[in-house]
């Protein structure tokens, strides 16, 4: 192990030793047309520990010279890339994969460091952002057409399936490495090039993504990355919805921002993948197995400290088995341990930033002045840093607070209680989100009755671990549209062209 102090203008100031088995993973530089470059006029974004808010790192701090760099060189890339047999793609795809797992530890690392994730998180998502670059460089070669029956004689009808061209990928921090993956491998795997923009918190891991798939073979200009800060981000991306070279946008994030990008490539008729806000009921009916629900609950909850947009947001339980539910609950989160990623032991980081935290805090506050009582946590953590919030269950929730009536991206679990299935499902549909949704129960006739009636794109039943790279990940409502994952998700890449031939 090597511990790095300097790498591509990189500097560690952090008390935390950042050690990394390959140093060369660790890039202050951005990936445009095949070269590792500065921003033009020199400005530099810095990394922060959110365990300690030290600055560790920098990179560069991109403007549209940047964003339209990158945009030629995809385009350029394109006629080549799209003309290299589906196989030969998924031979390079594939040794991504392999190098990704190679590189586990040293990525988790990175992870863990920018996004402050424990590292045996870091480590997981690793392994699951490499399941999306496999199962898409399998689906490369699956990218079928069809042969239409013809009318008439002395004519062939064929629909092909072909890439849609330069595909502009913009990600968030909260899982660095797996919503890159998801988006780029299904764009490559078709024979898109891409032009990309990661999260100005987390920048490092999609770096040495990147310097991974230009060892994997990934030719020059086919995958660009330009980093730029919170205040420089729209520059970039607006570029990119300017650009009618630009064919489709992909985009997580919130529900505004995914709004203004539709909004804006409606000029260029460019296509959308908008995976938006969730708010995510879990509910618990009164013939569950309890502990089973609680299992369920802590999986979904407490994954990342909260900050996933399948997160469940609101949480019922029905009013037999509610202070059974409650009781088994506390006693679960009361007992996570909370630290920094050099801890071992612990199992929920810090928050991304100060900004998230006062959320966090603003939304405890608004519950208990509006009658909701903190049968756990409800504070920060200070000792820690200060970016750190305990583990929380409220109960006494309702509809009046914030913490139903927004996503709080973080730790806390606000419990309601219900009566009846029918009012519970339509509360839980009364929302302009529709990500996801949970729920437990054993009657085989309810768990139809509100799995059909449920208004999302995702529904865990008796199940709190959703996401699979087979399985077609996307929302409905607010919550965006297009499908990340499965065959769905190539599709989303792909576009079809009808042939018609004569004269036979």
């Amino acid at each position: 192990m090597t511990s790095i102090s300097h790498i591509d203008g990189v500097t560690n100031g952090d008390a935390q030793a950042l050690t990394l088995q390959r140093g060369d993973l660790l890039l202050g530089r951005q990936w445009i047309g095949g070269e590792w470059c500065e921003a033009r006029d020199g400005q530099r974004l810095d990394v922060q520990n959110p365990a300690t808010d030290a600055v560790f790192a920098s990179v560069p701090d991109s403007g549209a010279d940047e964003a339209r760099a990158a945009v030629d060189a995809a385009h350029a890339a394109f006629p080549a890339w799209r003309a290299v047999p589906a196989k030969q793609r998924a031979q390079i795809l594939k040794r991504w994969n392999d190098l990704v797992i190679a590189h586990q530890e040293d990525l988790g690392c990175l992870i863990s460091r920018e996004q402050g994730k424990p590292l045996a998180e870091g480590r997981g998502e690793v392994a699951y952002a490499a399941s999306y670059i496999e199962w898409f460089a399998e689906e490369a070669t699956r990218a079928n057409g069809d042969v239409i029956p013809s009318p008439v004689a002395g004519r062939r009808m064929f629909a092909l399936k072909e890439p849609v061209g330069v595909v502009a990928a913009v990600t968030p921090w909260n899982f660095p490495a797996a919503m890159i993956a998801r988006k780029i491998a299904p764009a490559l795997a078709a024979g898109c090039t891409v032009v990309c923009k990661p999260a100005e918190d987390t920048p490092l891991t999609s770096l040495a993504l990147v310097k991974l798939a230009e060892e994997a073979g990934v030719p020059a200009g086919v995958l660009n990355i330009v980093t730029a800060s919170r205040a420089r981000a729209a520059e970039v991306v607006d570029v990119w919805l300017d650009d009618p070279r630009v064919r489709k946008i992909t985009f997580t994030g919130s529900t505004p921002v995914g709004k203004h990008l539709a909004r804006r490539s409606a000029d260029t008729l460019k296509r959308l993948s908008l995976e938006l806000g969730g708010n995510a009921p879990f509910i618990v009916f009164d013939d569950a197995d309890i502990d089973a629900a609680v299992d369920g609950l802590m999986v979904a909850k407490f994954r990342n400290g909260g900050q996933t947009c399948v997160s469940p947001n609101r949480i019922f339980v029905q009013s037999r088995v509610h202070d059974t539910f409650v009781e088994k609950l506390a006693a679960r989160v009361g007992a996570l341990k909370v630290g920094p990623a050099s801890d071992p032991a612990a199992q929920i980081g810090p928050m991304i930033n100060a900004r998230a935290v006062d959320k966090i805090e603003r939304h405890v506050r608004d519950a208990v002045e509006r009658g909701a009582r903190v049968i756990v946590g409800g504070t920060r953590l200070p000792a820690l840093g200060a970016n750190y919030f305990a583990p929380t269950v409220l109960v006494g929730a309702d509809s009046r607070m914030a913490c139903i009536c927004e996503e709080t991206f973080g730790p806390v679990v606000p419990v309601t209680r219900f009566e009846t299935e029918a009012d519970v499902v339509a509360t839980a549909n009364d929302t302009p989100f529709g990500l996801a949704a949970y729920f437990y129960a054993s009657d085989v006739r309810r768990i139809w009755r509100v799995a059909d009636t449920l208004q999302t794109g995702l529904v865990g039943i008796n199940e709190g671990a959703l996401a699979a790279e087979a399985a077609p990940f996307g929302g409905v409502k607010e919550s965006g549209y297009g499908r990340e994952g499965s065959v769905h998700g190539l599709d989303d890449y792909l576009q079809t062209k009808y042939l018609c031939q004569g004269q036979l």
